[in-house]
């Protein structure tokens, strides 16, 4: 054991290292650029410089003179593919804009022409010579909430994942009526996944059957997506991705670049090998939208709260109403008798938003954790104490119970590592030399999700075994954890274990986001397993009452030997489907046609499942400078059952350095004059490094949790980056008196 690799505590596994760490390390994993294809071609795509307008004009003769060129594709002679549904509304896409179909241009970096070329120089060589002339549009085109000529609407209703504005009680007269308010306003900025593989896309047709190598979290909606889109069957579409190098919810849905470079491919009946550039993939994905949170408390001179109001507002695409809706977490999580909320979607010509880690929670606990340490100096009670006076077992816009709520266990565990007792209270009151020092806390949570999955389990007489589902492997750890679940299951060495994911071709998992794949991917794995298990026990026990079978299955390890001899074979395998109980009817049906099926969270019927955490930062801030530093970052966090606790440390490691990243450094500026993005590469897109985060700890609580799934995961690769950019304005708070509530900080924030 060590610190990567923490001892395990009760309802843990163990700390195995992972099972792709070798082909990782050696240069032997191959990720979807990776491939080897023969013979193919090459694309390069040639991106909008203007955000609102129509083409006027391209001028291809120097593009198409460069030598190696096969041809360029514009919405003049590429093929028009069909319309599907925006992901967030129930359908596949990323975005409803779809590109190369008409003269139009809906947002900056929108594709407008595709080059192939016999090589990746001739092909980047030509699309640089597309010249391309643009009618501007006479209005002004709208960047960001202050721009002229932005629309608004009222989110609810118009995502499936957004139906309601959590409300209870009467919060204007329990408002009114409070002995202690606060009333402020907070704001996060645009950010951009950037991971670090590219986005690449590669089309293979075979006759009638295309096979794509793309980074994808989510194969079997790339899949069913792109079929759609080409007008043909979903069983002649093969999605293939054995690795995906970092995606943080940008390869969740089907982007527009995936069905051109497959109809190019098709058209010109050779492989196509696509991988944008840095900057191409700040506008042809998704990304953080920016979003503005005014918050109203009352509350009792002890501390309890009285009234609460969270009003949000995002900004989207003038095509999609995406929303994120963090409303429904943050109404929900301290005790609170009258409740009311507002999510507002304002349209600007932007590309479409989109999932990025922690996608609700991250902004919108932001403003609440910031609130709740506002609300704390006001009434001159540590930070702590008020979570504590508030904390709840019973959610308060509908009653229901939460299935297990650890976050005072996390707060006490946290705030006795973390040295919290040492703090003195009053702001500017710490300091070392020119550094004053300041210590801030607060709440992580992110709600359980599961989904319906399927896999296939084959166990060989030797011990050795095979587990296929369509799982994803973002670096999360998904290979491992599976194969910990199978070995554990059919009781053999984790090392006997073989797993096969990231191929549309094996059994469906779901998309690999909202923190689902080890609750769903092991739940199925571990039933299937349990059926191979009563195969072996029903053949050494013929004559045995099912009862009987059943608790020598739950009890005893199987002889393989004899148990095969029984059977007469050297081989079993199983199949199974498995749907969370709260999961709709045609949660199976729903899950092979790649559409998603996710429960949990406060959307269970009569119970409310979260993970929950406590984070604790902290900063010093020079007071001749304004520089700010974070050499500690420390997280106790309560997940469920963890499957294995060195990745387990280490997503929650590198959400806590990307909490601090989100609250210090990253933001994706806007030429507001233009709409478009400045900052689009990793030289100016500030991200940290290791001098950014020292220190940084990570502490996982024991819990059990029967009400959740069998595998008993709450799920945790989101959890991590929740709070924490709240903790780091806390702290600012304490070290320095001054209050931040536009993200990131700034020095000149400090020196005003």
């Amino acid at each position: 054991m060590s610190i990567a690799a923490p001892e395990p505590k009760a309802n843990m596994g163990q700390p195995v290292p992972r099972y792709d760490a070798v082909p990782k390390v050696t240069g032997q994993a191959a990720y979807a650029a990776d491939v080897p294809l023969f013979n193919p071609a090459y694309a390069y795509l040639v991106t909008s410089s203007i955000a609102k307008g129509r083409i006027d004009h391209f001028d291809l003769t120097e593009a198409k003179a460069v030598s190696g060129v096969i041809d360029v594709f514009t919405y003049e002679n590429a093929e028009r593919l069909k319309d599907i549904e925006l992901f967030s509304k129930g359908g596949y896409a990323s975005t409803t804009i779809q590109p190369l179909k008409s003269a139009e241009v809906e947002h900056d970096g929108e594709i407008v022409a595709v080059v192939v070329a016999d090589s990746i120089e001739a092909a980047a060589e030509a699309a640089h010579r597309v010249k391309v002339d643009y009618a501007l549009s006479a209005v002004t085109p709208t960047a960001s909430f202050d721009s002229p000529g932005t629309t608004s609407a009222r989110a609810q209703g118009q995502s499936a994942l957004f139906n309601e504005d959590p409300s209870v009680g009467d919060f204007a007269a329990a408002f009114d009526q409070a002995e202690v308010k606060l009333t402020a306003s907070y704001e996060t900025p645009t950010q951009h996944h950037n991971p670090m593989e590219l986005f690449a896309t590669s089309c293979v047709w075979h006759g009638d059957r295309l096979t794509i190598y793309e980074p994808s979290q989510y194969v079997y909606g790339l899949k069913n997506g792109v079929a759609a889109q080409l007008g043909i069957g979903a069983d002649k579409v093969r999605v293939i991705n054995a690795y995906v190098g970092g995606a943080f919810g940008s390869k969740g849905s089907v982007t527009p670049r995936t069905a051109i470079i497959a109809s190019i491919a098709r058209k010109l009946d050779r492989p196509v090998k696509l991988v944008a550039t840095r900057d191409q993939g700040f506008t042809i994905a998704t990304y953080r939208a920016e979003t503005r949170h005014d918050i109203q408390i009352g509350a009792t001179a002890d501390g309890k709260l009285t009234a609460l109001r969270h009003e949000g507002t995002e900004i989207s695409s003038r095509a999609d109403p995406y929303v994120v809706g963090g409303t429904k977490t943050t109404t929900r999580i301290y005790a609170c008798p009258n409740v009311a909320s507002l999510v507002t979607i304002v349209r600007a010509d932007r590309n479409t938003p989109g999932f990025m880690r922690s996608p609700p929670e991250v902004p919108y606990m932001f403003a609440l954790e910031s609130a709740m340490d506002e609300l704390a100096v006001k009434l001159k009670m540590d930070p702590i104490e008020l979570r504590r006076i508030n904390d709840t077992a019973k959610e308060p816009i509908g009653g229901k119970p939460y299935t297990s709520r650890s976050l005072m266990a996390c707060f006490d565990e946290g705030a006795k590592a973390f040295g919290w007792s040492e703090r003195s209270p009053e702001p500017r009151s710490m300091s070392d030399g020119d550094w004053r020092i300041g210590y801030g806390c607060a709440t992580t949570c992110y709600p359980t999700q599961m989904g319906p999955a399927a896999a296939r389990v084959h166990l060989q007489r030797d011990g050795h075994a095979r587990v296929e589902i369509a799982g994803h492997e973002l670096g999360t750890g998904a290979y491992t954890v599976i194969a910990q679940a199978a070995a554990e299951r059919l009781a053999i060495p984790f090392e006997n274990v073989s797993v096969a994911i990231g191929d549309s071709d094996l059994p469906p998992a779901p998309v690999a986001g909202g923190s689902n794949s080890t609750a769903s991917t092991c739940s199925t794995v571990m039933m299937v397993c349990d059926r191979i298990r009563q195969r072996l026990f029903k053949a050494l026990m013929p004559n045995e009452s099912s009862e009987t079978v059943g608790r020598a299955q739950s009890n005893q390890g199987v002889d393989l030997e004899r148990a095969f001899d029984a059977l007469g074979v050297n081989a079993i395998e199983e199949f199974g489907e498995w749907k969370p109980d709260d999961a709709p009817k045609d949660s199976f049906e729903a899950m092979y046609k790649g559409h998603v099926r996710l429960v949990g969270g406060p959307g269970l019927k009569d119970r409310m499942a979260y993970a929950f955490g406590a984070e604790f930062v902290e900063v010093r801030v020079n007071r001749r400078t304004g520089e700010i530093r974070a050499p500690r970052l420390l997280g106790a966090f309560a997940c469920g059952r963890i499957m294995n606790p060195r990745t387990a440390r280490s997503q929650l490691m590198g959400g806590l350095i990307w909490g601090m990243s989100s609250a210090l450094l990253e933001a994706t500026e806007l030429d507001a004059r233009y709409a478009r993005y400045v900052n689009d590469n990793l030289a100016d897109y500030l991200l940290p490094v290791n001098a950014d985060a020292p220190s940084v700890e990570v502490i996982l609580l024991s819990e059990e949790d029967h009400q959740i799934d069998p595998a008993g995961a709450k799920g945790l690769g989101e959890l991590g980056n929740v709070g924490t950019n709240a903790a780091v304005c806390n702290a600012i708070h304490h070290a320095t008196g001054k209050r931040i509530r536009k993200l990131p900080v700034r020095i000149e924030n400090l020196l005003a």
